[in-house]
């Protein structure tokens, strides 16, 4: 159950937002001040900080900093009052997920607070947390991914828009964090939004922001998400969803870093590095009429391609440790084992839902697996009436070490076509990439049945 903090100097605040967030299946704690909830976030170690903006002594702008500082994984949710917009504004900057205004919606509370809740728990699962990786946070050493990372560390300080392309599942996500993480902004706001998931209704004013009296239920002035990633990296995921009229107004933003609110008379100057991504083709969705082309080329002045799963298999088995262990200590269960069979096994497999999909499995096994080691069917259930999944899944399922050996050949299989792939047929350097003489590559396409 997580465990939520919950700071304000009001009692009775504290009494509504613990009925409610208890309510909704969270635990909670209150602090009557910032300097009691210090003292709590040391001996408890909370999911989620939830914070007045105004109390006094430390107030909740210093009570961020701090946090911000000391426990950067626990996300900061502030709570203002309607004058104070602009300082919620600048605690977003300063790294507040997000904030409310009170009076607070119960509904708006929940969203906010499950939203919050995720990421915070994506980014302890899918970063790095000293798994052995450099730092830009991404698992695996394949070929595929070091020309991620080696893009990623050419333009991360740089303002240039970079448009992230791949597959759903693929960790879209996970380069725009190493993106910011990497440049000069990252002590400002990473904000992100999903195009894909606003009603089209809500998608220009939760961009571009509104002013009070804007549409039918703007009874106040709200910023959009482009003034508070202000002085730092707005992450636009499924920007092939956006409507036609907010790409307009989108590629103004581009080309002269102003946004103008929904019912707004004055422009209003942002500097804002842009992070977008697609598991579209936009380059179809143009010639579809979808899409605009202008807003195609502002956004593709970097293209950058998180690759499939079944395009580095190779990685396969340090990402299924690296969740494992991460899922582990998630669901408070002892570290499972898991066999190199298994992970050939798993490395044969094409993963269809990629990473995010991988990610599923190892949470899967982990808790319903049974004995000291995990199986191929922890992570893969077999369908109602089929046999149980083998290693060599595609062959007829003979003992665990035919079947083991049939699943590692096509992981070799899979791994020297990548290479040759990568390196345009060329065997040598195929070979110094996959930590082979050119002689034993040259062996073992011919033993795998590749061209010689």
């Amino acid at each position: 159950m997580p465990h939520i903090l919950i700071v304000d100097d009001e009692a009775n605040v504290r009494k509504v937002l613990g009925t409610l967030l208890q309510q909704g299946g969270y635990q909670t704690t209150p602090a009557g001040d910032a300097a009691q909830a210090l003292d709590l976030v040391r001996a408890q170690d909370p999911d989620l900080v939830l914070t007045d903006l105004q109390m006094p002594g430390m107030d909740g702008m210093e009570l961020l900093s701090t946090l911000r500082a000391d426990f950067p994984e626990i996300p900061v949710v502030m709570l203002t009052a309607h004058g104070s917009i602009e300082a919620a504004v600048e605690a977003m900057k300063l790294g507040a997920f997000d904030f409310m205004t009170k009076p607070f919606d119960r509904e708006q509370v929940l969203e906010v607070i499950g939203k919050a809740l995720g990421q915070a728990a994506r980014s302890r699962l899918e970063w790095q947390d000293g798994c052995g990786q450099d730092d830009c946070g991404l698992v695996g050493g394949s070929g595929a991914m070091e020309s991620v990372r080696s893009m990623i560390r050419k333009v991360a300080d740089s303002p240039t828009t970079v448009l992230v392309t791949g597959e759903t599942g693929t960790g879209k996500e996970l380069v725009a964090d190493a993106l910011h993480r990497l440049s000069r902004r990252a002590g400002k706001a990473l904000v992100k939004i999903n195009c894909g998931a606003l009603p089209e209704n809500l998608v220009e004013s939760e961009l571009f922001g509104h002013e009070r009296g804007a549409f039918t239920g703007a009874d106040r002035a709200r910023p959009g998400r482009f003034e508070l990633a202000d002085g730092g990296t707005l992450f636009l995921d499924e920007v092939g969803e956006l409507p036609p009229p907010v790409q307009v107004k989108l590629l103004r933003v581009l080309q002269e870093q102003v946004v103008d609110r929904v019912g707004g008379s004055s422009p209003l100057k942002v500097d804002v590095r842009l992070v977008a991504a697609t598991h579209r083709n936009l380059k179809d969705e143009v010639r579809e009429g979808r899409f605009r082309e202008d807003l195609l080329y502002r956004l593709q002045v970097v293209q950058l391609h998180a690759p499939a799963l079944r395009e580095r298999p190779e990685d396969i088995p340090e990402l299924t440790r690296f969740f494992l262990s991460r899922q582990a200590e998630r669901l408070q269960r002892s570290q499972p084992q898991v066999s190199d069979p298994v992970l050939s096994a798993l490395a044969a497999r094409d993963w269809p839902g990629n990473v995010r999909e991988l990610q599923n499995a190892a949470e899967r096994a982990v808790l319903l697996g049974d004995g000291p080691e995990l199986t191929l069917e922890d992570f893969i259930p077999a369908e109602p009436g089929a046999p149980s999944p083998t290693p060599g899944s595609s062959r007829p399922a003979g003992d665990l070490k035919t079947a083991a050996r049939a699943a590692a050949a096509e992981t070799e299989r899979r791994m020297i076509s990548a290479a040759l792939q990568q390196t345009g047929g060329n065997v040598t350097q195929a070979a110094e990439q996959l930590g082979l003489s050119r002689r034993g590559l040259q062996l073992k396409m011919k033993e795998l049945g590749l061209r010689n």
